[in-house]
């Protein structure tokens, strides 16, 4: 699923969900979409910000103790 933000030619924005962009070609190209508010169907993308989220803190590296356990993946490599 996606969700775009589409505009008409009236200036009113509002948001939908399409199964993927391609629904949304299909749909703009048949006139099938409209605007909630006026009802019109001269209907296009309007700019969007991307929804970043924080990228999660990686894992930290696995320990062996201070004397190695000789039998890690790590061994001898730290």
């Amino acid at each position: 699923m996606i969700l775009y933000r589409l505009r008409c030619a009236h200036g009113h924005e509002f948001e939908e969900w399409f199964s993927n962009g391609a629904e949304y070609d299909s749909r703009a190209a048949a006139g099938s979409l409209a605007c909630p508010e006026c009802g019109g169907t001269d209907i296009a993308k309007a700019i969007m910000a991307p929804n970043l989220g924080r990228a999660k803190a990686a894992d930290p590296a696995p320990m062996c103790p201070p004397q190695g356990c000789g039998g890690c993946a790590f061994a001898n490599q730290h």
